[in-house]
């Protein structure tokens, strides 16, 4: 029998996608009035755990309770009825709905028959108030709200439902250091209300300001289940990575060798999205920028192809400066980027995959710059086909009828067709198999063998540490810590997560 004061009890929980064990037996806890913390690197565990705790998901085996009664959710609304809550990192809101009409769509109050708008007004000017906003926010679009209170709108929307457990799945992610605190001035409120909350966060230094309790999760397994205070942020990375943080002193990495660097930046600034950033990448290199989420690294990305244009500071191409106010003078300069959003940023899914290979090269491809050589076009699809490892039965094959592997590969593909100088490569492997992943790595490791400057912006910790010649660790916007290839995850990690400063 659960003790009183556990609002929400997980035993026992195992999950499997086919070959893969996810959770291993999982217990976890959270009490009225506290604060959990859920920790783990990625593939650890967590997001399966959490969308079996919010019904996304069921277990093959194990048992969830709320309240000391067995709870069978084969939904998020379920979970939602039950009196669990989640909000996302990125707000799931509809942008051109007022904030009221937000906080009761699908549950609407009804009078009559008919919705009870005075009522829902009324009541979400009431919760806004509880959570420190302007109520006259109810009869705002949600597209005109500020990030950081769209967070505390789908707070809002949780407390609209009575929610009893509340689930902030990377909450500070996305938020400035003024708008997280925020943040915790609200959670707190919550717990103090009696709520209890999972709160799961890379930033392991956020974790003694506004838990109580911290899980630990490795390999589908709790590893550690512990008061928050009497764990550092240094022992949690241990737990997390599974051996110990050794000293850090001369671990920062050796002047690269070289001549002048194929790409450099310098002082490089964009308000709160990065400040100050400096670093080389030469020919034949790869330079990791590892991040956590919301750590800025892609911010920088984007400034490097002249999607963002800095604030300050200089990039130079072989010692000479160049501007970058959009990515056609990337391109010009021979700088290429792959972006972080297969879906939004990569691909036109109905068309073919010789169509998207050569979308960015039309002047390249084309006949004395008046029509596309379609013959060339065909045969540069072709070869990349071939040179990538794309499983498919031609160049005419539509890209949205290819495996997400397939479909990263075809991203990448285009960026050398025109075989650019700089490569930034933005989670180049994110949300792809085991096997298409390492395909993928081998590319990376080979362009820079023929002789490209490859800048890696990536939150998978593996992934830096075996391909990186040098890693640079990104923090709230800047350069926290520089590795060469004895850099340990265990120490990049914890840097990463606050513990280390350059």
């Amino acid at each position: 029998m659960s003790s009183p004061s556990v609002l929400l009890e997980i035993a026992g929980v195992q999950k499997r996608y086919g070959g893969v064990h996810a959770l291993r037996g999982v217990d976890f806890s959270v009490r009225a009035g506290e604060v959990h913390a859920l920790v783990g690197e990625n593939g650890a565990g967590k997001s399966t755990l959490i969308k079996i705790v919010s019904g996304a998901e069921s277990p093959d085996t194990g048992q969830v309770s709320l309240d000391g009664k067995p709870l069978s959710l084969g939904s998020t609304s379920a979970a939602l009825d039950a009196g669990i809550a989640t909000v996302y990192q990125e707000p799931q809101l509809f942008g051109e709905l007022t904030v009221a009409e937000n906080v009761f769509i699908g549950r609407e109050l009804r009078r009559f028959g008919r919705v009870d708008w005075p009522k829902q007004r009324t009541q979400v000017a009431s919760l806004l108030r509880r959570l420190g906003l302007d109520p006259r926010l109810a009869d705002v679009r949600v597209a005109d709200v500020p990030v950081a209170e769209q967070q505390l709108v789908s707070i809002a929307k949780a407390f609209a439902h009575d929610a009893r457990i509340l689930i902030l799945d990377e909450p500070s992610a996305i938020l400035t250091d003024r708008e997280i605190e925020t943040l915790f001035t609200v959670v707190r409120g919550l717990r103090d209300s009696g709520m209890g909350v999972i709160y799961i966060s890379h930033r392991l230094d956020e974790l003694a300001q506004v838990t109580d309790r911290v899980t630990v999760l490795r390999d589908g397994q709790v590893v550690a289940s512990q008061p928050t205070r009497e764990l550092s942020v240094r022992q949690v990375a241990e737990l997390m990575v599974g051996q110990p943080l050794s000293d850090l002193a001369g671990k920062s990495a050796a002047s690269a060798q070289g001549s002048v660097p194929a790409l450099s930046v310098r002082d490089l600034s964009r308000g709160e999205a990065f400040t100050d950033v400096t670093f080389d990448v030469r020919t034949g290199e790869v330079v990791a920028l590892y991040g956590l989420v919301g750590s800025g690294a892609g911010d920088i990305a984007r400034a490097l192809f002249g999607i963002d244009t800095a604030f300050s500071g200089t990039v130079s191409r072989n010692g000479k400066v160049i501007t970058l106010a959009d990515p056609i003078d990337a391109v010009r300069h021979g700088i290429a980027m792959l972006p972080a959003n297969r879906k939004l940023q990569g691909v036109f899914a109905p068309q073919s995959i010789a169509f998207n290979i050569s979308s960015a090269h039309l002047t390249f491809l084309s006949r004395l710059r008046l029509w596309v050589d379609r013959r060339r076009e065909q045969a540069t699809a072709t070869d990349l086909i071939s040179r990538m490892g794309i499983k498919a039965p031609g160049p005419g094959t539509a890209v949205g009828t290819l495996s997400g592997g397939n479909q990263q590969k075809v991203v990448l593909a285009r960026q050398l067709v025109e075989r650019p100088d700089v490569l930034v490569l933005q989670e180049p492997t994110q949300g792809v198999d085991v096997g298409a992943k390492e395909e993928i790595h081998r590319t990376i490791a080979s362009l820079a063998e023929a002789g490209s400057a490859v800048v890696l912006v990536s939150s998978d910790l593996q992934e830096v540490l075996l391909l990186a010649d040098r890693l640079l660790v990104v923090r709230a916007g800047r350069i926290t810590a520089r590795y060469g290839r004895a850099a340990e995850q265990v120490e990049v990690l914890a840097a990463a997560a606050g513990e280390v400063a350059e």
